[in-house]
């Protein structure tokens, strides 16, 4: 924080700390309304939500300085590794468009989901340390218990049966952590990426697992994967939702949905074929 707070001392930019959930959105709202054409996060992708949802649809532009435990959309779009990294972006990065989903009318930036996912991220987010290796054992001891839910997804116009483990809605290709759920996904094609992934033995989720962090995550073990503007999921009965890894109550009947190029980030210029 020392080397953050130099840089924006250095520019006559302020820095606000946060001291309780929802305050960062507070400052979001705060920073348009004094009229901030820049506003950026130092955090974890659940600060990054709660400020990237209020510039949603302004001029203002995000920029993003990734300290969290996954940093999914730092990590897509070449913002990760170093904080020095990150600064120098703020000063040399460009300003690109890139699209939001919603999921129960709930922004998302990264990747929303239900199901083990959504149960895993409730309890992550329980856990006084958190961290890479902490969120691997809290799946492995939900994993022996969770229970798959018999679905219908609606995608354009048909309405398809799906039993899932866990079911994800992408749009970036990754959790974070370089876990590529939607190989191939990107924050500016106006898609969504849905994954679902149904019931698997410990023998399979070795190599899945592995396929994961190696991008080579597709139809292998009937992994389902569509792509679409919206998608519309039933399920048995209500329950949790994640957006970005934060958790939601929501009923039966889920909407996830994309916003098109609806967010300005400052980034590095986009990568050829990504």
């Amino acid at each position: 924080m020392a080397r953050v707070q130099a840089f924006a001392a250095a520019r006559g930019a302020r820095v606000e700390l946060t001291s309780r959930p929802r305050h960062a959105s507070e400052l979001a709202s705060r920073a348009l309304a004094e009229g901030c054409e820049l506003i950026v996060t130092v955090g974890g992708d659940g600060t990054l939500n709660e400020v990237a949802a209020r510039l949603v649809g302004t001029a203002a532009t995000f920029g993003l300085v990734p300290c969290g435990s996954g940093n999914g959309l730092g990590r897509h779009l070449g913002i990760h590794g170093r904080v020095e990294h990150a600064l120098d972006l703020l000063r040399t990065g460009q300003p690109r468009l890139i699209d939001s989903g919603l999921a129960d009318g709930h922004p998302f930036f990264t990747a929303a989901g239900l199901g083990f996912e959504a149960e895993v991220s409730a309890r992550f987010n329980q856990l006084k340390e958190r961290g890479f290796f902490r969120y691997l054992t809290t799946s492995a001891a939900l994993w022996r218990t969770h229970r798959p839910e018999d679905c219908w997804i609606e995608c354009h116009g048909e309405r398809l049966p799906a039993r899932a483990f866990t079911l994800a809605v992408a749009n970036s290709d990754q959790y974070g952590n370089n876990a590529r759920i939607a190989p191939g996904a990107r924050v500016d094609d106006g898609l969504l990426d849905l994954t679902v992934i149904p019931p698997v033995s410990v023998l399979q989720a070795v190599p899945m697992i592995a396929g994961l962090f190696a991008g080579s995550f597709g139809h292998a073990w009937n992994v389902l994967r569509l792509r679409a503007e919206r998608f519309v999921v039933e399920r048995p009965a209500p329950g949790l939702i994640h957006t970005d890894g934060e958790t939601h109550p929501a009923g039966r009947r889920v909407e996830f949905s994309i916003r098109p190029a609806s967010l300005r980030v400052l980034a590095p210029a986009p990568v050829t074929g990504r």
